[in-house]
C-alpha cells in the first residue's frame, strides 16, 4: 500500500492504555525507501567540496510494528548513520523514510518535534550519551518537560519513579549524577530517558556493546521485555551477530553502504544467499567443540568509501566473484519468504 501524499504535520496523538500512541496507518510502522547519506569532504584554498564519503548508497527496508529488525555489518558500513537518518539526527542526501503514513523526510522542525515522540533513540556509550552535570531526575524529566507530559512537578517525579523502576532501578538513584553508576545501571537510565515519552520505535545503536558480556545480557533481556510489555518496535544496531540473532525477528546485513541480504532471522542463520553472509556468520563461535564450521576468510581490505567500487560493493574480496559482478550492481531481489539478498550468484 502506498503511503498518503506527503503530509508534514501529524495527526492529534491519541494514546492506548499501555501509553503508546495508537496506530494511524495499516502499513509498516517504517518504512525506508532508497535512503542516501553523502557527507562532503572539504578542502582546497577557499574550503569547497572536492569529494564526498558514500556512508549509504540507497538502503531501503520496512519494520512493522511489535518486530525487530537487526542490522549487522562491519564498522563503517553504515549502520548507526542510517538510523541517525531515520531520525532526522542526521539530515539524508536523498530518499525517504515514512513512519505509520508520515513522511518524516518531509517534515518542518516544528512537526518533526512532536514526532520524536514516537521514534527515539538508545545510545552505544552510557557514559557520554549522558550530561555528567544533571542528576538521573533532570535526564529522564527533560523530555517531559519538552514534550509537555507533566502537569506538576509532582507528577513529573512520579513518572520519573515508574520510569526507574521499569527499568529496575531504585527510585533514591534519581538524585544522583551519572558518575556515580556502573555501565549497566547508565545504559537502563538511557533506556528510561527513551521510554519517557511513550516512543513506538526505538532505534537501538549498540546499546550492549560497550558492557561486560554478563551485563549485556541484562540490558537485552531488559530490552524483549519492554518491547512484550510496551508492544515496541526496534532497529537493533549490532555488530555481534549472536546478540542480533537471539533478539530479532528479521536481519539485515549491510556492506558499504548496502543492504546485500535481508532475512527472517532463522533463516538468514541457517540459509545465507550472500557470500558476505556466510563470511560473517563463519566467524561466529560455536560452543560446542565436537561441531565444527568451515571459516571463511575474506581477503583484502573493505573499499574505500570515497571511491567505492563499480558494480557490486563486495565484488574485490567476494571468493564467487564474476564480470558481470565487476560493473553491474545487484538488486535486492525476492527469493520467497520476505527473503532478500543483492547477489548475481541467486539469478
Amino acid at each position: 500500500m502506498s503511503p498518503p501524499a506527503n503530509t508534514v504535520n501529524p495527526p492529534a496523538n491519541t494514546v492506548n492504555p499501555g501509553g503508546n500512541v495508537a496506530r494511524q496507518h495499516p502499513g509498516p510502522l517504517l518504512e525506508v525507501r532508497g535512503l542516501v547519506k553523502h557527507f562532503p569532504i572539504r578542502g582546497g584554498l577557499f574550503g569547497g567540496v572536492i569529494d564526498k564519503v558514500h556512508a549509504i548508497d540507497g538502503v531501503s527496508f520496512t519494520v512493522d510494528e511489535g518486530e525487530t529488525l537487526g542490522v549487522v555489518g562491519e564498522s563503517g558500513c553504515g549502520k548507526s548513520t542510517t538510523g541517525r537518518c531515520i531520525l532526522r539526527l542526521i539530515e539524508p542526501t536523498a530518499g525517504t523514510v515514512w513512519f505509520d503514513g508520515l513522511e518524516v523526510t518531509a517534515m518542518n522542525r516544528q512537526a518533526l518535534r512532536a514526532n520524536s515522540r514516537a521514534m527515539q533513540i538508545i545510545f552505544q556509550d552510557p557514559f557520554a550519551s549522558l550530561n555528567p552535570r544533571m542528576t538521573v531526575a533532570s535526564i529522564i524529566g527533560e523530555a517531559l518537560a519538552i514534550h509537555r507530559l507533566a502537569s506538576s512537578r509532582t507528577q513529573a517525579e512520579q513518572r520519573i519513579v515508574e520510569l526507574l523502576e521499569t527499568v529496575g532501578l531504585h527510585p533514591d538513584h534519581m538524585r544522583r549524577f551519572p558518575h556515580e553508576f556502573s555501565g549497566g545501571q547508565r545504559q537502563r537510565i538511557g533506556i528510561a530517558r527513551a521510554l519517557a515519552v511513550s516512543p513506538r520505535l526505538i532505534v537501538c545503536d549498540e546499546p550492549v556493546s560497550a558492557l561486560d558480556v554478563s551485563i549485556q545480557a541484562q540490558v537485552i533481556n531488559l530490552l524483549e521485555d519492554l518491547q512484550e510489555r510496551f508492544r515496541l518496535s526496534y532497529l537493533f544496531i549490532a555488530h555481534d551477530l549472536s546478540v542480533v540473532e537471539h533478539i530479532s525477528d528479521r536481519v539485515a546485513v549491510m556492506y558499504l553502504g548496502r543492504i546485500v541480504e535481508i532475512a527472517s532471522s532463522k533463516a538468514l542463520y541457517r540459509h545465507p544467499r550472500h557470500p558476505y553472509t556466510e563470511a560473517l556468520l563463519s566467524a561466529v563461535p560455536i560452543p560446542d567443540p565436537a561441531l565444527k564450521r568451515k571459516r571463511i576468510v575474506l581477503g583484502g581490505e573493505v573499499p574505500n568509501p570515497i571511491h567505492p567500487p563499480a558494480g557490486c560493493h563486495f565484488h574485490p574480496r567476494c571468493p564467487h566473484t564474476m564480470e558481470r559482478c565487476r560493473i553491474e550492481a545487484p538488486i535486492l531481489r525476492d527469493l520467497g519468504n520476505r527473503h532478500h539478498a543483492a547477489c548475481h550468484l541467486n539469478d
